[in-house]
Protein backbone atom coordinates (compact mmCIF):
# COMPACT_ATOMS: atom_id res chain seq x y z
CA UNK A 1 0.00 0.00 0.00
CA UNK A 2 1.14 3.53 -0.81
CA UNK A 3 1.23 5.82 1.91
CA UNK A 4 3.05 9.30 2.82
CA UNK A 5 6.86 9.29 4.32
CA UNK A 6 8.28 11.91 6.33
CA UNK A 7 11.92 11.92 6.34
CA UNK A 8 15.36 13.71 4.61
CA UNK A 9 17.40 12.45 2.19
CA UNK A 10 15.34 8.99 1.67
CA UNK A 11 15.51 8.34 5.64
CA UNK A 12 12.31 7.66 7.14
CA UNK A 13 11.29 9.70 10.25
CA UNK A 14 7.41 8.31 10.09
CA UNK A 15 4.94 7.05 7.72
CA UNK A 16 1.28 7.67 7.39
CA UNK A 17 -1.05 5.61 6.24
CA UNK A 18 -2.92 8.47 4.00
CA UNK A 19 -4.02 8.47 0.08
CA UNK A 20 -4.50 12.38 0.86
CA UNK A 21 -3.91 14.90 2.67
CA UNK A 22 -4.07 18.91 3.06
CA UNK A 23 -0.94 20.61 3.36
CA UNK A 24 -1.31 23.57 5.34
CA UNK A 25 1.18 26.62 7.06
CA UNK A 26 0.69 30.00 8.00
CA UNK A 27 3.09 32.44 6.48
CA UNK A 28 5.72 33.55 8.82
CA UNK A 29 5.02 37.40 8.74
CA UNK A 30 1.76 38.10 7.51
CA UNK A 31 0.22 35.12 9.62
CA UNK A 32 -2.11 33.92 6.82
CA UNK A 33 -2.98 30.47 6.28
CA UNK A 34 -2.22 28.65 3.37
CA UNK A 35 -3.28 25.19 2.23
CA UNK A 36 -2.65 22.63 -0.56
CA UNK A 37 -4.39 19.05 -1.30
CA UNK A 38 -2.46 16.30 -2.38
CA UNK A 39 -3.27 12.70 -3.47
CA UNK A 40 -0.61 9.89 -2.51
CA UNK A 41 0.41 7.81 -5.76
CA UNK A 42 2.83 5.39 -6.82
CA UNK A 43 4.44 8.48 -8.58
CA UNK A 44 4.50 10.40 -5.69
CA UNK A 45 2.53 13.97 -4.65
CA UNK A 46 -0.38 15.72 -7.04
CA UNK A 47 -1.19 18.81 -6.16
CA UNK A 48 -4.83 19.21 -6.59
CA UNK A 49 -6.35 22.61 -5.44
CA UNK A 50 -4.61 25.15 -2.85
CA UNK A 51 -6.01 28.03 -1.25
CA UNK A 52 -4.63 31.37 0.45
CA UNK A 53 -6.51 33.22 2.97
CA UNK A 54 -5.28 36.55 1.71
CA UNK A 55 -2.53 38.56 0.55
CA UNK A 56 1.04 40.72 1.57
CA UNK A 57 4.64 40.71 1.25
CA UNK A 58 5.84 38.13 -1.18
CA UNK A 59 1.86 36.17 -1.35
CA UNK A 60 0.43 37.37 -5.10
CA UNK A 61 -2.70 35.93 -5.89
CA UNK A 62 -2.23 33.71 -8.43
CA UNK A 63 -3.38 33.79 -11.70
CA UNK A 64 -7.03 32.21 -12.44
CA UNK A 65 -7.68 31.55 -8.62
CA UNK A 66 -11.23 32.28 -7.98
CA UNK A 67 -12.17 33.79 -4.16
CA UNK A 68 -15.04 32.38 -2.27
CA UNK A 69 -15.34 30.64 1.26
CA UNK A 70 -13.25 33.35 2.74
CA UNK A 71 -10.00 32.03 0.48
CA UNK A 72 -8.09 32.15 -2.88
CA UNK A 73 -8.96 28.89 -4.36
CA UNK A 74 -6.88 28.01 -7.30
CA UNK A 75 -4.88 24.64 -9.38
CA UNK A 76 -1.51 24.54 -10.59
CA UNK A 77 -0.39 22.36 -13.22
CA UNK A 78 2.57 20.47 -11.88
CA UNK A 79 4.07 16.92 -12.20
CA UNK A 80 3.86 14.64 -9.08
CA UNK A 81 6.46 15.59 -6.60
CA UNK A 82 8.78 12.90 -5.60
CA UNK A 83 9.69 14.42 -2.82
CA UNK A 84 7.90 17.55 -1.75
CA UNK A 85 10.75 19.65 0.18
CA UNK A 86 10.00 22.03 2.75
CA UNK A 87 11.29 24.51 5.02
CA UNK A 88 10.70 23.91 8.64
CA UNK A 89 12.91 26.21 11.71
CA UNK A 90 11.24 27.64 14.92
CA UNK A 91 11.17 31.38 13.62
CA UNK A 92 9.07 30.06 10.80
CA UNK A 93 6.24 28.19 12.40
CA UNK A 94 4.99 24.07 11.69
CA UNK A 95 3.47 22.55 9.10
CA UNK A 96 0.08 21.04 9.67
CA UNK A 97 -1.10 17.66 7.89
CA UNK A 98 -4.22 17.43 7.61
CA UNK A 99 -6.75 14.47 6.81
CA UNK A 100 -10.18 12.82 7.63
CA UNK A 101 -9.46 12.49 11.39
CA UNK A 102 -8.47 16.42 11.58
CA UNK A 103 -5.08 18.08 11.57
CA UNK A 104 -1.84 17.74 13.44
CA UNK A 105 1.46 19.55 13.31
CA UNK A 106 4.62 17.65 11.82
CA UNK A 107 5.62 18.11 15.74
CA UNK A 108 3.60 15.25 16.53
CA UNK A 109 5.78 12.69 14.94
CA UNK A 110 8.85 14.94 14.22
CA UNK A 111 9.13 16.96 17.69
CA UNK A 112 9.68 20.45 17.01
CA UNK A 113 10.83 22.31 14.44
CA UNK A 114 15.01 22.77 14.78
CA UNK A 115 17.33 25.42 13.27
CA UNK A 116 19.83 22.44 12.99
CA UNK A 117 17.22 20.68 10.79
CA UNK A 118 15.59 23.42 8.89
CA UNK A 119 13.89 21.05 6.16
CA UNK A 120 11.88 18.00 5.49
CA UNK A 121 10.96 15.61 2.98
CA UNK A 122 6.99 14.45 2.50
CA UNK A 123 6.97 11.59 -0.22
CA UNK A 124 4.81 8.81 -1.55
CA UNK A 125 6.34 5.49 -0.69
CA UNK A 126 5.00 2.00 -0.08
CA UNK A 127 4.14 1.07 3.48
CA UNK A 128 4.35 -1.97 5.00
CA UNK A 129 1.67 -5.22 4.74
CA UNK A 130 0.39 -5.55 8.59
CA UNK A 131 -1.04 -9.02 9.56
CA UNK A 132 -2.17 -11.41 6.30
CA UNK A 133 -4.79 -10.70 4.32
CA UNK A 134 -5.08 -14.36 2.86
CA UNK A 135 -8.73 -15.86 2.74
CA UNK A 136 -9.01 -19.72 3.49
Amino acid sequence: MTGLCLGLAGLVWASLPLQQFTLAWQHSIEKIRWEEDYQVTSSGLVLGEARVRGSGAGMEIPDGAVAFDGAWHYHRQLPPLQPLHVGRTPEAGDYEICSPWGCKELAYWLGPPDAAQPAVDLWACELPVIGNNKSH
